[in-house]
């Protein structure tokens, strides 16, 4: 995995049938990683949404809309999937809330991991937590915004201890892959961190919430150009999530 290969991204969320949720990722982690990334892709992270107990949350990569569509094009096309999609389908209830993202610059996407993926059968998950925070607004993300969280909303996370290990914004381009939907005509921009727990995640976004400086400055100028509140996505990582 890598900032710099991964040009496109998808954050999918998907809502499961009631007490499935560990059936899909179990299956996930057996049969859908390394047969999705044999074919080009990257499987960034796979998470379970911490509020919402039927919410399975992945990213996966590409290294641009072309590729995308021949991975996918491979993957589902191909035996793996054949042999276990049914089992898959079978817990999901909807699967299109799918954002198309790419990095805002050349070094806001997702850093090489730092250790190789834990191997098949590993059971016990990681402690730590990946939140994502979705910012909309009813026109595209631009150059101005790009700066302004460079330069002033960055800091201010990372003096919180919420720094950004990545951000992105909506990806406009024409889906390649049309069988798989993903939600059209909205504008998005969306920063990650990682934090060591539920605790520690708590402690430094109420420590962003009390800088003076978020409160004073950054906050009043999202909210003039944010279309509604930003989303929050606590998200706990599988045992074979790479980003953890």
């Amino acid at each position: 995995m890598s900032g710099a290969r991964s040009q496109v991204l998808e954050l999918r969320q998907y809502t499961l049938r009631s007490g499935t949720r560990d059936v899909l990722i179990d299956l996930f982690e057996r049969e859908f990683v390394e047969s999705q990334e044999a074919t080009g892709m990257e499987v960034i992270g796979q998470f379970r949404d911490v509020d919402a107990a039927d919410r399975f949350v992945w990213l996966r990569g590409f290294p641009d809309m072309r590729s995308r569509e021949a991975a996918l094009r491979t993957f589902y096309g191909g035996p793996v999937w054949a042999a276990h999609r049914d089992a898959a389908r079978a817990t999901m209830v909807d699967t299109d809330d799918v954002l198309l993202l790419r990095p805002v610059d050349e070094g806001s996407g997702f850093p090489a991991p730092s250790e190789p993926r834990p191997p098949v059968g590993r059971a016990e998950s990681p402690s730590s937590l990946v939140v994502a925070t979705l910012y909309r607004r009813d026109r595209p993300f631009d150059e101005e915004f790009a700066e302004f969280f460079r330069r002033r909303v960055r800091p201010v996370l990372a003096e919180a201890g919420a720094a950004p290990l990545a951000y992105l914004q909506t990806e406009h381009a024409e889906n390649t892959y049309p069988v798989l939907p993903v939600r059209p005509g909205e504008n998005f921009f969306v920063w990650f961190a990682r934090f060591a727990g539920r605790a520690d995640a708590t402690a430094r976004l109420r420590r962003l919430e009390d800088s003076r400086a978020w409160r004073d400055d950054v906050s009043p100028r999202l909210s003039a150009v944010l279309a509604s509140a930003p989303q929050r996505l606590v998200l706990a990582p599988t045992a074979r999530s790479l980003l953890h």
